[in-house]
């Protein structure tokens, strides 16, 4: 769905969603945010993300996470440019640091198995062979976009590939066309899968449900300042991205059973020429 056409929309969504966006835009916030309420109710499923659009406009709650559906045509729409945008305009590196980070707490020569959740078009397994000594294990890449499973196929770099939703497969992994679930694993990524989570209390404990016993859980954050954060640690931010408070993510962690193995500041990209702070993370399910 687009917001911008060169004639006006005749489908009802398609322009209710434009006279949204075109209010939001105009800095119009109490306008905006009535007829994001219209978009929804049109598209109960809310595939072009209004519930997050209210929330970073302040004037609604924030949902729990990101609609699913949203995410999906968000990345749909951009699978084949989207490391051109991520990496060279926006300056994205987070796979990279994380995947040194993860390489310097494994045992020499091990051939960790691995699960990426929101693995787009394979980011974060590359980085990890880049940084890694050995091969890794078995690999499998979950993501919401087929469009970017599309991509990750063509680059070869997982063993399997699943479209859904990472909290719902952390807590019911599928099984392949044999049968089989390669879980638990050693590793498990989710890099740029946080800004689409509010509460992180499901996707925490399923990760550490699905590690082996010393298995390492790596993902990136972005974040505000401590005092601008809700009681909860979590807010939407005015991109539309969620944002975690380090006091939450500790938290949240300890409560899952994990032990923090490492937590780094770090600029995740940069949004219209602004850096993004954030943190990198490493937490280990205890042997």
């Amino acid at each position: 769905m687009t917001a911008e056409t060169e004639d006006a929309p005749t489908d009802p969504l398609e322009a209710a969603y434009a006279r949204a966006l075109a209010l939001e835009k105009a800095g119009e916030a109490d306008a905006a945010a009535e007829a994001w309420r219209e978009v929804l109710a049109l598209d109960p499923e809310d595939h072009g993300g209004a519930a997050v659009r209210i929330a970073s406009l302040q004037r609604g709650e924030a949902p729990d996470r990101a609609p699913p559906a949203y995410v999906a045509t968000l990345f749909d729409q951009h699978a084949a440019s989207f490391e051109e945008i991520l990496v060279g305009q926006l300056g994205y590196r987070a796979p990279t640091r994380l995947a040194e980070m993860l390489a310097e707490r494994l045992p020499a020569g091990a051939e960790p198995s691995f699960l990426d959740l929101g693995c787009g078009t394979g980011l974060m397994a590359a980085a990890l062979d880049a940084a890694l000594p050995a091969e890794r294990g078995h690999s499998t890449g979950l993501d919401l976009s087929e469009e970017m499973l599309g991509e990750a196929d063509e680059r070869g770099l997982y063993d399997a590939l699943y479209v859904g939703d990472a909290v719902a497969f952390l807590h019911a992994p599928q099984e392949d066309e044999d049968g089989d679930v390669s879980g638990p694993w050693d590793l498990i990524a989710a890099a740029d899968v946080l800004p689409y989570l509010g509460a992180l209390e499901e996707l925490f404990a399923g990760a550490f449900a699905q590690l082996v016993p010393g298995g390492l859980f790596a993902f990136s954050t972005e974040t505000l300042p401590e005092d601008a954060f809700p009681p909860s640690g979590w807010t939407v931010g005015p991109h539309q991205r969620f944002h975690h408070s380090e006091r939450y993510i500790r938290s949240a962690l300890a409560e899952a059973g994990f032990e923090i193995a490492a937590l780094e500041p770090w600029t995740i990209r940069t949004n219209l020429g602004n850096p993004e702070p954030g943190h990198l993370v490493i937490a280990r399910r205890p042997a």
